[in-house]
């Protein structure tokens, strides 16, 4: 019989001015962009944080502080092979990921297929596993002034 766990990830980061704005892998064109200690992907942390929640493994920023320069500047997507390590380790696989990016631009509808391509070659699942959408804050709070940008995920894992 399958084990099954559901984990559940919130990440938040502020948006400065002629800064890099990486998503789910994917440099994005854009005047400004997530700041943070690594590349600061709001998706990929939202993601690490599901996962590990649901493999009951603590969160990002007990694996991965911002404290340590070794994570300093680091791609995500590393991170999140990181934990997909973790993960396997305790022989747990990944179900399915779905994330979902509040900003009010730029627009990540055209990035979308990459953005799922990047996080399968780091999960080592299929593309078709992994759901990403988007939407705005209707210009209201700081999402809506364009201070900063979150992401939420969710994903299911497995033990057989």
């Amino acid at each position: 019989m399958a084990k099954i766990r559901v984990g559940f990830g919130f990440d938040v980061h502020q948006l400065r001015e002629n800064h890099p704005f990486v998503l789910g892998g994917v440099k994005l064109d854009h005047h400004s962009g997530a700041y943070g200690h690594s590349d600061a992907d709001v998706m990929l942390h939202a993601i690490c944080d599901a996962l590990l929640g649901a493999a009951n493994l603590r969160d990002i920023g007990f694996h991965f502080s911002n404290k340590d320069d070794r994570w300093k500047g680091i791609s995500s997507l590393v991170l999140l092979q990181h934990v997909i390590k973790l993960l396997a380790e305790k022989g747990w696989t990944i179900g399915n990921i779905d994330a979902m990016v509040c900003l009010e631009a730029p627009k990540i509808n055209p990035h979308i297929p990459v953005m799922q391509k990047n996080i399968a070659e780091a999960a080592g699942i299929s593309e078709e596993d992994i759901s990403i959408k988007a939407t705005t804050n209707e210009q209201l709070g700081f999402i809506g002034r364009e201070e900063g940008v979150v992401a939420y995920a969710v994903c299911l894992i497995e033990k057989i």
